[in-house]
C-alpha cells in the first residue's frame, strides 16, 4: 500500500494575481493529489495537498516555481497528519 500523506505550505512572492492558485488545481489533478490552494490577505497562497507520498513530493517540488508569471520567493512547509478530507484539489477564493 502506498504512504499517503498531508503537506502545509505558505508560499510568499508574487503569487497572487498570477493564476498561481489555478494552476496549483492543474497540477494537482495532473498528479491526482487533493486539498486546496486559497490566497491569503497577507500576500501568501496558502495549500493543503494530500496524497500518495511522491506524488505529493511532485506537487510540493513544483510549488517552489509556480507558473511563469509567478515569483516564489519563500516556501513554508508542516507535514501534518494525513486525513483524506477531500473529494479533490479546489482553488478556493480566500481564506479570510
Amino acid at each position: 500500500m502506498k504512504k499517503m500523506i498531508r503537506i502545509h505550505l505558505l508560499i510568499s512572492g508574487r503569487v497572487q494575481g498570477v493564476l498561481f492558485r489555478q494552476s496549483a488545481r492543474e497540477k494537482a489533478l495532473e498528479l491526482g493529489v487533493t486539498g486546496f490552494a486559497k490566497n491569503l490577505l497577507d500576500g501568501k497562497v496558502e495549500i493543503i495537498v494530500e496524497g500518495p507520498k511522491e506524488k505529493v513530493e511532485e506537487f510540493v517540488k513544483w510549488t517552489k516555481e509556480g507558473p511563469s508569471l509567478a515569483r516564489v520567493d519563500n516556501s513554508e512547509m508542516a507535514e501534518e497528519k494525513y486525513t483524506g478530507e477531500f473529494d479533490g484539489f479546489v482553488a478556493r477564493e480566500f481564506g479570510f
